[in-house]
């Protein structure tokens, strides 16, 4: 058996309660009272300033800090409390003359040269928590006097503000250790939550994998350092080397509901325990990743995913005329493509500022009513309803801006497609070998095509109309031209990374060739397999294709209208950026800064610098925490439901602004 965990912590008896009072904590009694979190031992800590002592709660009992003090040391019932729970949530966590200090202490590990393995403590407080310098020196010091003092403790800051209020004091007078110093030592990391049993298929190069490739199957779970973004569907996802959630492997992992995580100790333990081909059960979840070994080949049914199919509206092919961006509605996805309508759309919202960009903080949140008063208080708004939809619109508005551009229509591929008998053979070719499961000669049929389509010459009518929007001056700047299918972007089915997009195009014949290049991505092995596996017909799918202007980028990058790793938080958005474009973060050639961001109590972390080395600066950190409620307020908007996330890819221009680039589904 293979357990990768990294602490195992005894649970207290059935129905008792083991909290503490007052007494000094040692390893032992840690581990009696502790639950487990992303993997470590956890224990929540009440300390009560006006009696000087502290309250070590049994987690199997006490889920929530606030729930123990009301009920156990003020004398107050859950009724009362959840009558006022916002009020009594200021008083424990924003009054700066609070009496009682909240927080979380994680067991953690490290090597020290000897390679012994050594336990250190990290004390923290809510996210949310507004704790200054001189309250945190004072939880530290009171936490410190009563902890085993062979035990290291470190303190962990909880969000930004924290970091700016404790830079001026020492690190021998407060030691700490900051949320990304935390994250890149994690040796196990839940990206994608989920079970499957298969057979692990190891890889210990590209090279490697690609000489495999062809031979996965649905029942193998594929491990590697890092996989590439043309990875089949199969049964889970395991990388020994630091991805971020958003890389087009994990999106690919959520959409088709498979377990992901980062096992940085991977290839040890494969070579130690003969896994290679072995059959295992692995199991992910957002506080432990597991991975056991099976001795007896498992019967297994076929996944549920051949069964599922994924229904396209009918493509309209009829001559509809190439259209600014600005001028299209969401309702032209079956002309233009999903993603072409999503950013029509987003130039309505902005435009016309009439959206209800408030639906989410509308949900109830039990024991809340509504988060309207929370939404208030960020936009320093009334939280009367009327009020606060329209200072939702005006924030949005004075935050992101939708990109011009043109958007060319089904009808041009439908039009370049029927004017060549060898490509409407081709195509005939392809579609009867997906009707006859003739798998063996998918790739070459499709490779073929793709160079049949990049080959075929463009009728004149349709190239006119192509670079009819874009006189001589303009065909000299630089011009993006981006697929917008109407196989992507949808709910169940994302297409991350799967088209095309050029965005180094100068020129008419450039941007032609550009065009047919996008126009190909619709026939390459990997989108013709996705596609067909979902039960999408080739005959329904077209791709449509947005021409832009280049944008020169200070920073770009992808946000998630929620935290992927732990699908209960509310409050959450993750966002991921790197100095330039966007691509490079979904693409996975750069591994970049990540930031979680509240966008209820307000606030926000960084949780790994990546290849950066080092954090933005305070003023970029605070637009992002803009951008991320930006994000959150559209989701009311652009999701069927308004739980339902978002992903925005955006880029920071030069100015300083944020341009959003495309809006879609994020799967959970």
């Amino acid at each position: 058996m293979t357990g990768i965990t990294a602490f195992s912590s005894p649970a207290a008896a059935p129905g008792t309660d083991a909290t503490v009072v007052g007494e000094n904590l040692s390893l032992p009694l840690f581990r009696t009272l502790s639950g487990v979190l992303a993997g470590h031992p956890y224990l929540k800590v009440v300390v009560d300033r006006t009696e000087q002592t502290w309250h070590l709660l049994d987690t199997a009992v006490h889920p929530f800090h606030v729930n123990y003090v009301a009920t156990r040391i003020l004398g107050m019932d859950l009724d009362e409390l959840d009558a006022r729970l916002d009020a009594f949530n200021a008083s424990v966590y924003t009054d700066p003359g609070r009496r009682f200090l909240l927080g979380v202490l994680s067991l953690h590990a490290d090597e020290d040269a000897e390679g012994r393995e050594r336990p250190f403590l990290v004390l923290e407080t809510t996210e949310a928590d507004t704790m200054d310098g001189p309250l945190l020196q004072e939880f530290y010091d009171f936490v410190r006097e009563r902890v085993d003092g062979r035990l290291p403790l470190l303190l962990k800051p909880a969000n930004h503000a924290q970091e700016a209020a404790l830079a001026p004091v020492s690190d021998v007078r407060l030691p700490r250790i900051l949320s990304h110093e935390l994250f890149v030592s994690r040796p196990r990391t839940p990206l994608n939550t989920g079970e499957a049993i298969g057979r692990l298929r190891w890889f210990r190069s590209l090279e490697e994998y690609r000489a495999h490739a062809s031979g996965l199957g649905w029942s193998d779970v594929v491990a590697m350092d890092c996989l590439p973004d043309d990875v089949p569907r199969v049964a889970g996802f395991i990388n020994a080397a630091p991805i971020t959630p958003l890389s087009h492997t994990n999106v690919l992992a959520s959409g088709w509901g498979i377990p992901n995580a980062i096992v940085r100790d991977l290839a040890r333990l494969v070579e130690a325990e003969g896994l290679d081909g072995a059959w295992v059960r692995y199991r992910v979840r957002d506080d432990e990743v597991s991975l056991v070994r099976l001795h007896e080949v498992p019967e297994l049914a076929e996944p549920a995913w051949h069964q599922q199919r994924i229904r396209l509206e009918p493509p309209l092919l009829e001559d509809v005329p190439v259209l600014e961006l600005r001028r299209l509605r969401r309702e032209d996805h079956d002309r233009y493509g999903t993603k072409a309508a999503n950013l029509g759309e987003l130039h309505h919202v902005l435009d016309s500022r009439t959206a209800d960009l408030t639906a989410f903080y509308g949900r109830s949140r039990p024991p809340r009513k509504d988060l309207y008063g929370h939404l208030a208080s960020r936009l320093t708004a009334s939280p009367d309803p009327e009020a606060l939809h329209q200072a939702a619109s005006e924030f949005v508005a004075a935050t992101v801006t939708a990109p011009d551009g043109v958007a060319l229509p089904f009808a041009l591929q439908h039009r370049f497609l029927i004017s060549s008998p060898a490509l409407q053979q081709g195509i005939g070719k392809l579609k009867m070998a997906l009707e006859l499961g003739a798998t063996d000669v998918l790739d070459p049929l499709c490779l073929s095509l793709q160079q049949l389509v990049r080959g075929t010459p463009v009728p004149d009518e349709v190239a006119a109309r192509i670079t009819g929007p874009f006189p001589d001056s303009a065909c000299r700047r630089r011009l993006v031209v981006r697929s917008s299918s109407n196989a992507e972007d949808l709910p169940g089915f994302s297409a991350a990374g799967v088209y095309d997009s050029i965005t180094t195009v100068h020129g008419t014949d450039e941007l032609l060739d550009a065009v047919r290049q996008v126009w190909a991505s619709l026939l390459s092995p990997r989108s013709v397999r996705l596609r067909h596996e979902a039960g999408i017909s080739l005959d329904d799918t077209y791709m449509g294709v947005i021409v832009q202007e280049y944008t020169p980028a200070e920073l770009g990058g992808v946000l998630v209208t929620c935290n992927p790793t732990r699908r209960e938080d509310f409050r959450n958005v993750y966002i991921n950026c790197t100095p330039g474009s966007p691509e490079s973060v979904v693409d996975g050639t750069a591994l970049p800064l990540q930031y979680l961001y509240n966008t209820v109590e307000g606030g926000g972390r960084t949780v790994d610098l990546g290849s950066a080395g080092e954090d933005l600066p305070a003023a970029a950190r605070a637009r992002l925490a803009d951008l991320a409620l930006t994000g959150r307020l559209l989701q009311s908007h652009f999701s069927d439901d308004p739980d339902d996330p978002l992903d925005i890819e955006w880029l920071m221009t030069d100015e300083g602004g944020f341009r959003l680039v495309q809006l879609r589904p994020y799967a959970l």
